[in-house]
């Protein structure tokens, strides 16, 4: 990532901004559609973390932080995503329950099912530390930050995550 641009998108650089967006997008999408299992839902996420980041950017308050910052405003931008799908599936749910008295099938998410399977079972944590990790590229101590844990710890759950998931997919 080039600091240079990172600050000229906090000058208020639109162009520098869309070159940050433009090397940042690919890995932003990939962990919102991990996260959320559907291309549309990601696009949606990704959209809202964009248009986020270019209001707050001001607010950054270091050109390196700027993966760690802009994944944390997907993540949070994901989350809500998943509770106002929640909220529309239990509704959903609800109404049908009343006039049939049945419930609906759950739609299967886009992504490949065994991989949504794998990443299952495993704890929000754990699977928020491989999707950063692996989808979004992050490095341990960037997961770290927006985690909490210490970078070694970051990288000992990423290091069991992967195992139960290859256990679980062999």
């Amino acid at each position: 990532m080039d600091e240079r641009l990172v600050k000229e998108a906090i000058a208020g650089s639109r162009e520098a901004f869309c070159s940050l967006y433009a090397e940042y997008k690919d890995k932003l999408y990939r962990y919102a559609l991990y996260r959320l299992g559907d291309p549309s839902d990601a696009e949606d996420a990704v959209s809202e973390c964009v248009l986020a980041a270019w209001k707050g950017i001001s607010s950054l308050r270091s050109e390196k932080a700027f993966g760690t910052w802009i994944f944390r405003i997907l993540a949070a931008c994901c989350a809500s995503h998943i509770k106002e799908k929640i909220k529309a599936r239990e509704n959903t749910e609800r109404i049908q329950a009343e006039m049939t008295g049945s419930k609906p099938a759950s739609s299967s998410p886009s992504m490949s099912v065994e991989l949504a399977e794998a990443l299952s079972i495993l704890k929000e944590d754990e699977r928020d530390i491989v999707l950063l990790s692996i989808v979004g590229g992050l490095s341990s101590s960037e997961v770290s930050s927006l985690t909490g844990l210490t970078p070694g710890s970051v990288r000992s759950k990423l290091s069991r995550s992967l195992t139960k998931m290859r256990e679980f997919l062999s």
